[in-house]
């Protein structure tokens, strides 16, 4: 009851209430019947296919280096793909800017792949890494050619994870809205951005429902194909057991090896862009932006310091990683218990994708669902300090679930029964067995959990005050401000918040348990 009671009251009411309050002032069959609204929801369709697309493309050799290659560097390789991940999306949408200042479709396409190569390739590596050499030396053996071997032996087995990964990318493509509010501007716009500009700007609560309900249903099937393709996923990792299936190269691997190599160093480049641009400045090179950030910016186009909007940004994201915490790992434990018992299969994956769906609805339309319901509840939260944090709690909490419930489900049930065959209370086998195995991917989702939190730009946009600004939203105001002051100070803002990604980064790392637990379980 926690983690629904939870998704029920900060999720699924505000979300309601938004969605009854558009029903009720009428408009939304006009919306509907709108061919704009149609071209909208072609190009959000558009640029999440061709951003998954591409995204599986370059995915698929990162995954056979880090599941089929013994070489040196497959760590530095696994760390540099999860960097883009948990970047926030103001950092990306910054760094494409400064290599593509023009904007448009293209730089939105590959900001959003840029995003998810990770995803692809841990997902399908984890599955890689269990399947056999022995059927494509076989088919080798029979005359086949490696291209050949791959599409009709390697292919077909890896199917459930490539579906699987693919649905979760298209679902954060099609939902995407820093990048595509910077990159977009006010030609290109998808269900999200414009979620955003009827609610927050023409307060047509009628038009953002309509939408909101296109998104819900779009977002729900996602989640539906997702899980069944996870469910498959599984199964195929269970029945195929663990084989060492990891070699030295050889022969034709090798361009397989260099294609993953060069996405690697692509993925780069909107990194290193965008540390030179921070360092940039009109009489050459210098820090002018990071000393900045200790005041307002160009004409005080702030009401708080870069480093007041960090400390706000550090604080906001403890108290919401705390929390999120907190609901992952009860829900996690929940979904285990639930599928040990004899509750259906069905069930469990409802109760799971109730828990994904923060993930797909638009941040905005939760954010004002707060603003007109939160009253009702003791202490009006709408003004209250809980209020961000509670709404980044609510996107960072299915992240947590997606990391510990794959270790979780690991644990082998021997050692339960040793347990409870010593005398242990059901707690006492959680408390003794499965929290100290799962207890490294606890740091490590806790971690993650905090840089996702700390670069939130969506909910926080619309929820936090001008005097309690987080770092994401003062790029975002930054940027939006004339004044080359205001721009190095974003560039040097959107470093900063770099370089705290990658020290967690290196730390998820550390911490990661081999097979299980890795960013890409979805």
């Amino acid at each position: 009851m926690v983690p629904l009671g939870f998704l029920a009251v900060f999720f699924v009411w505000p979300v309601g209430a938004i969605i009854r309050l558009g029903l009720d002032s009428g408009g939304v069959a006009a919306v509907l019947g709108e061919p704009a609204t149609w071209r909208l929801v072609a190009f959000t369709l558009g640029q999440a296919a061709a951003s998954t697309l591409i995204a599986v493309v370059a995915g698929l050799p990162v995954a056979f280096l880090l599941a089929r290659c013994a070489l040196p560097g497959t760590g530095f390789v696994r760390a540099a793909i999860l960097v883009p991940f948990v970047l926030p999306t103001v950092v990306v949408g910054l760094a494409f800017r400064s290599l593509m200042p023009a904007g448009g479709v293209l730089p939105i396409v590959l900001a959003n792949a840029f995003f998810n190569v990770a995803v692809v390739a841990r997902t399908v590596a984890g599955l890689w890494s269990h399947l056999d050499r022995r059927a494509e030396d076989a088919a080798r053996s029979l005359g086949a050619s490696r291209l050949r071997t791959f599409t009709s032996v390697t292919l077909p087995a890896l199917t459930p994870a490539l579906g699987s990964a693919a649905a979760v990318v298209f679902l954060f493509c099609a939902t995407s809205f820093g990048v595509v509010l910077l990159l977009g501007g006010a030609r290109y716009r998808t269900l999200e951005t414009e979620i955003y500009l009827r609610t927050v700007e023409l307060l047509d609560l009628s038009g953002a429902a309509a939408l909101s309900l296109l998104q819900l249903a779009a977002v729900v099937s996602v989640l539906v194909i997702g899980a069944i393709a996870r469910r498959r996923r599984e199964t195929a990792m269970k029945l195929r057991g663990r084989v060492e299936s990891a070699r030295p190269p050889r022969a034709g691997e090798w361009a397989v090896v260099a294609a993953a190599y060069g996405v690697v160093a692509l993925l780069l480049v909107p990194i290193g862009s965008l540390v030179l641009r921070s360092l940039s400045t009109p009489d050459g090179w210098g820090l002018d932006g990071y000393r900045a950030l200790a005041g307002t910016g160009f004409r005080g186009s702030l009401q708080v310091s870069g480093i007041e909007a960090a400390v706000n940004s550090l604080r906001v994201a403890t108290d919401a990683t705390m929390l999120a915490l907190l609901l992952g790992v009860v829900a996690s434990v929940v979904l285990v218990s639930l599928g040990r018992g004899r509750v259906r299969a069905g069930l469990v994956d409802t109760m799971d994708t109730a828990l994904m769906l923060p993930l797909g609805v638009s941040a905005v339309t939760v954010g004002f669902g707060y603003l007109i319901t939160l009253d009702a509840l003791p202490g009006d939260l709408r003004t209250s300090a809980a209020l961000v944090p509670l709404a980044q709690a609510l996107v960072v909490t299915p992240l947590i679930v997606r990391m510990l419930l794959p270790v979780l489900r690991s644990v082998d049930d021997r050692l339960r029964q040793a347990a409870a065959a010593l005398g242990a209370g059901p707690w006492r086998v959680w408390r003794e067995v499965d929290i100290p195995l799962a207890g490294r991917s606890l740091l490590a989702a806790a971690a993650f959990g905090y840089v996702v939190a700390l670069g939130e730009f969506g909910a926080t946009s619309f929820l936090v005050r001008p005097d309690t600004a987080t770092l994401p939203v003062v790029i975002g105001r930054l940027i939006s401000r004339p004044g080359e002051l205001n721009n190095q100070m974003a560039y040097a803002a959107c470093t900063l918040l770099m370089v705290v990604t990658v020290a967690v980064v290196l730390l998820v790392e550390r911490l990661r348990v081999t097979g299980a637990g890795s960013v890409g379980e979805f």
